[in-house]
């Protein structure tokens, strides 16, 4: 498979990820802010927070507020994990490699393209934001389920499949950083009112409420953070995400699971192996944020590999004069 395909279709599918996820994220605050309206702002800031902008939204938005901040993570093209930008880079991707994906795989992400510039156009997402974000959330399900159903499992699907599962896993460990200060010490003790509702909350922005209670039962903030990070089962817990994003990665490169041949191969299976002995008081030891900064980090260590490794084309040599 030529580079520049394989690129473009592990772009792809992160950018349909990371929309579906702010789409997620965005949605869940605002049902949040009509449970807990005295911390409308702080909320709102989190969500910000969350895609790693903030100095960007503060010099062109100022304060946190409901409608700055659906601005800046729906409309601003030039925010680079804004939906509309996320979508309007997913489809010149596939644009650019529709020769090599199927027809119902473009057909999807073209469909998403003009269901945003509908909803853009008639202000849907301002009259109806419940609505809008439903169907990003939905077109980029069933851009995943068309996708599974039509493309062979081959080169590019699991490129695909890479781009999207470390994408999301990127994006749960955000949610959690954002949130991780309801985990610490003097928080707990003082017993923050809609405690369990913002985790119920953060549950919910990652389609997991169903899953953790038939778990766990009872809501607890440890539980929660232990959940998202370390469970092998559910499809959006990061260890999840990194284990089948390492099986994807053997599969292109054709090293036995356990080996590597790459960085890319040795840095993810390091952060799995990781994953796959700790356990959360050993993530608490220096603080959760600390140990999420430097899990993000090694995501982007793995980007980077990746990009190194199958994305960036060698130059030619000059020919002996």
């Amino acid at each position: 498979m030529l580079s520049r395909v394989a690129d473009a279709i592990y772009w792809m599918n992160r950018y349909i990820e990371r929309a579906e996820n702010v789409a997620r994220f965005v949605d869940v605050t605002l049902h949040l802010t009509l449970d807990l309206p005295g911390r409308t702002s702080a909320q709102w800031a989190a969500l910000v927070q969350l895609t790693g902008d903030t100095t960007r939204f503060q010099e062109h938005f100022g304060t946190a507020t409901k409608d700055t901040v659906l601005a800046f993570l729906t409309f601003d093209v030039d925010h680079p994990s804004s939906i509309a930008s996320c979508i309007h880079a997913a489809r010149a991707n596939a644009r650019a490699v529709r020769e090599s994906i199927t027809a119902e795989m473009w057909e999807q992400v073209n469909k998403l393209y003009l269901m945003l510039r509908t909803a853009l156009a008639a202000g849907g997402v301002v009259e109806a934001p419940h609505d809008f974000f439903t169907a990003i959330k939905l077109a980029s399900q069933l851009y995943v389920g068309i996708t599974e159903a039509t493309f062979s499992y081959g080169d590019g699907w699991h490129f695909g499949r890479l781009g999207r599962l470390l994408e999301r896993a990127d994006m749960t460990s955000r949610l959690l950083e954002a949130n991780s200060v309801l985990l610490r010490p003097a928080t707990m003790a003082g017993g923050m009112p809609g405690h369990d509702l913002q985790w119920s909350a953060v549950l919910r922005s990652v389609g997991a409420l169903e899953m953790y209670r038939k778990r766990h039962g009872r809501i607890t903030p440890e539980q929660v953070a232990a959940f998202l990070l370390l469970d092998r089962e559910f499809p959006r817990a990061i260890h999840a995400c990194l284990s089948k994003a390492e099986e994807s990665l053997h599969a292109l490169s054709s090293a036995p699971r356990g080996t590597f041949q790459n960085a890319a191969e040795q840095h993810l299976g390091r952060l799995r192996s990781d994953l796959d002995h700790i356990q959360l008081q050993d993530m608490m030891t220096g603080g959760l944020p600390t140990f999420l900064n430097a899990l993000q980090a090694r995501l982007n260590h793995i980007g980077v590999a990746i990009f190194d490794t199958f994305f960036d084309v060698p130059p030619v040599p000059a020919p002996a004069s």
